[in-house]
């Protein structure tokens, strides 16, 4: 019998700051599961969520601004554990009859923290008098709610935070889950697994044996049928349901001719060749083409791209009368991306077609085994069911493929050229030991002419440009410090091996104002 590992969780609610979703993996990573909930939630899903303690994000409204967002008042009355961080912390300092205002000096990034007290256990085990801790704010709390007590300070936020001594009532002006709060972790862990009381039976064995034990009792002796792109999501997905049901798993493989180089190839030799798994291979880049010609938004190649991605997975479905389940690679920023959180407020910033929109037309219930996973948790279990790191730890590769990678309207000669030249980019990265060091690298296609010199002949043909990003969350990035001599060395390759190009960039963007993807 499988261990209830959500016995123990933490509710996380959302104020909008960029960083939620990485106090949601840092609890994760403290062996606890928890969720992500709109501040907009009922307090009903919040109390019947049955949390073991909650966490208020931070986020970029000002408390002091006429209906700014604030959790339910009763939620102050359930009498579990309470963390408010950053904007999280001045709503319950404005909720509960403290005062808001706007500092004398703003403070963004490192700063001092000068700890007064262990703050009921929140700073237990940190024996530093001072920490460096990550600042990201204008306001600051002037003045205490009734009864609560000042535990650290900076030198511009005299209350840089605070408890109540019995009530379990936590507040921090910083931010603890990203890295530049080197001891955010074990403060994280003080909150999450001490005072809130949470084991920690969320790890990958255990999150295995549950899904694997939850699919057999809903599937039964039925067949699952699943989309196999040869990403990390559905890998893991395949070998997850193979795990529990073995042959009867059937995959589809639709190949939508807007892969990386040879990609079609070596999914069905690992999943096929190596795994033994049923995979069908369905060869449509001639229809996919045909439903691009003439569309240049991007929205709408998206679009196009998951409306044939339908027609031909329900034209291949359909050639097998057994089956009678769905399977589906969501994972949970699909989901929170998507706007699909409790209540949930996100803005819809790109259509995933791996959410929604397949079981309505096949008329099938879905399995969505990873659907409540963060990526890097996605990695863990795929490692613990034997899948090769190569499958695993590639890059992220986006749903249509080089269909946005490709700006404007899509033609089968950008497609070669463009494979050709991110095929380079890739291999250089990996040869000189960069592929690992950078967190998504890719190359695009730009469908405009520059002149060159090839020789003594003029070359007037496409631009490349090249993209290679950091991040911890994928929320934010900043462009990769690849060495000059490197580029220099993939654009020379590019340019003297692919003939259709005669120039390349390098694209230094950071995430925001940009995207990760330009398209």
């Amino acid at each position: 019998m499988a261990q209830n590992i959500l016995a123990d969780k933490i509710l996380i609610i959302d104020f909008g700051s960029q960083y939620t979703q990485l106090i949601a993996r840092r609890v994760r990573e403290l062996g606890v599961y928890c969720e992500i909930y709109s501040h907009r939630a009922s307090f009903k899903a919040i109390k019947d969520f049955n949390a073991n303690g909650i966490i208020l994000s931070g986020g970029p409204e000002t408390v002091k601004q006429k209906g700014s967002p604030k959790v339910h008042d009763k939620v102050f009355e359930i009498g579990i554990p309470l963390l408010g961080i950053c904007y999280g912390m001045q709503s319950i300092a404005k909720q509960l009859k403290g005062k808001v205002e706007l500092a004398n000096k703003r403070e963004f990034g490192h700063a001092d923290l000068s700890l007064k007290s262990q703050g009921s256990g929140l700073f237990k085990g940190i024996n530093k008098k001072k920490m460096s801790v990550w600042m990201s704010h204008g306001d600051h709390v002037s003045k205490l709610p009734k009864d609560f007590k000042v535990c650290a300070t900076t030198n511009n936020s005299p209350i840089a935070a605070f408890h109540h001594p019995t009530k379990k009532i936590f507040g921090l002006q910083f931010h603890p889950e990203v890295t530049h709060t080197p001891q955010g972790k074990k403060i994280l862990k003080n909150f999450v697994r001490d005072i809130s009381g949470c084991k920690g039976l969320w790890n990958s064995k255990n999150i295995i044996d549950r899904a694997v034990s939850e699919i057999r009792e809903q599937v039964g002796d039925q067949e699952v049928l699943l989309g196999l792109s040869g990403g990390v999501d559905s890998a893991v997905v395949a070998a997850l349901l193979s795990k529990a049901i073995g042959n009867q798993l059937t995959c589809i493989f639709v190949d939508n001719g807007l892969l990386r180089l040879n990609e079609g190839d070596q999914v069905m030799e690992t999943f096929k060749g190596k795994f033994g798994i049923k995979v069908k291979r369905a060869n449509a880049s001639n229809q996919f083409l045909r439903d691009l010609k003439g569309k240049k938004d991007p929205e709408q190649k998206r679009k196009a791209i998951g409306k044939t991605f339908i027609d031909v997975f329900l034209k291949e479905a359909k050639r097998n009368k057994k089956i009678q389940w769905l399977a589906q690679g969501t994972i949970y920023p699909d989901v929170i991306e998507s706007a699909g959180t409790k209540n949930g407020s996100a803005h819809v910033i790109k259509s995933h077609h791996n959410v929604g929109g397949l079981p309505s037309y096949l008329n099938l219930p879905v399995i969505e085994p990873l659907k409540d996973l963060f990526k890097d948790e996605v990695r863990k279990i795929g490692l613990e069911l034997g899948l090769p790191k190569e499958i695993l730890f590639r890059h992220p590769f986006p749903g249509p493929g080089l269909g946005v990678r490709i700006l404007g309207e899509i033609k089968r000669p950008y497609i070669k050229t463009l494979q050709l030249a991110d095929d380079i980019f890739i291999s250089e990265l990996v040869k000189g030991g960069f592929y690992e060091k950078v967190s998504q690298a890719f190359a695009v296609f730009l469908p405009v002419k520059s002149v060159g010199v090839v020789g003594d002949a003029r070359r007037y043909e496409y631009v490349i440009a090249l993209r290679a990003v950091e991040t911890i969350d994928f929320m934010t990035a900043k462009s990769a410090k690849l060495p000059h001599a490197f580029l220099e060395k993939v654009s020379n390759r590019i340019i003297n091996e692919i003939p259709e190009v005669s120039r390349v960039t390098y694209d230094i963007s950071s995430k925001p104002p940009a995207t990760i993807e330009w398209e």
